[in-house]
């Protein structure tokens, strides 16, 4: 350095790849989310709980209880996959690789050996819930009636207003829901998922699938729950899983997916 010259600081120049890999770990985790929860919820105990019930309950007050129990189950999920990246991600995403061909195997041979009319008996079987839990809640009311007379018009006003947000039905709609989702297929793939992409990605793009599925449930009711073949859904499912599996093949643990 000449005398009287001070050192220049070093230019940072700008560089957007890192922003573009940002970005493109939040797609590749949003699609994945997406189709992964739509092929494993088309048809399964959740979907037959929206639909049915919609059928007999306000549509809107089912549609509410039912995303309300599946966000927050795809927010717990996607923490307890993140918390698995304090593992290095070599391992979470081998293993996650393995459950994911795992899981598609499975769902392929279930697939094949099941009847065209699958999901009857599941269809029944949620019927049988929610019947039981109407006969539940009839019974409280029953109960509760002669409170209810003897408080007066003047208590009657607000406690309506109140049950409009938290109604009975709307509790029953997440209690059905959040306990049908716990320990499901959905819900370990989506921890699997939140292990090795974007957690950001997959929360949204979950509960987005969640969305989805929930709410061509309670648009279409029985009609939609009896049409759609789980057979196939659960052989195309398959075919997903064993896709996002193989991908693995091709796609770097460090590539930032």
């Amino acid at each position: 350095l000449q005398k009287g010259t001070s050192p220049v600081a070093p230019v940072h120049v700008v560089n957007d790849e890192s922003a573009d890999k940002t970005n493109l770990g939040f797609i590749h985790a949003f699609v994945a989310a997406i189709s992964v929860i739509i092929v494993s919820e088309l048809g399964d105990k959740t979907f037959f709980i929206a639909a049915i019930m919609a059928m007999r309950y306000n549509r809107l007050t089912v549609l509410a209880g039912a995303m309300l129990a599946l966000g927050l189950m795809t927010c717990l999920s996607v923490l307890f996959g993140y918390a698995t990246t304090v593992i290095p991600r070599v391992y979470t995403y081998y293993v996650s690789t393995a459950l994911f061909a795992i899981f598609g195997i499975r769902m392929l041979r279930e697939g094949l050996k099941m009847s065209p009319d699958e999901g009857q008996e599941e269809l029944e079987e949620v019927q049988a819930e929610i019947k039981k839990k109407d006969e539940e809640l009839q019974r409280t009311k029953l109960l509760n009636g002669p409170g209810d007379v003897e408080s007066g018009p003047g208590t009657t006003i607000p406690q309506k207003k109140w049950l409009h947000f938290i109604s009975p039905i709307f509790v029953q709609a997440f209690t059905l829901t959040f306990l049908a989702e716990w320990g499901d297929r959905s819900q370990l793939t989506t921890i699997v998922l939140a292990a090795r992409e974007d957690p950001y990605g997959v929360a949204v793009g979950g509960t987005v699938g969640h969305c989805l599925c929930t709410g061509l449930a309670v648009i279409g009711g029985r009609m939609i729950a009896q049409k759609i073949s789980v057979r196939t859904v659960t052989i195309i499912g398959g075919v997903v899983f064993l896709a996002f599996a193989f991908s693995a093949l091709f796609i770097s643990p460090d590539s930032g997916f």
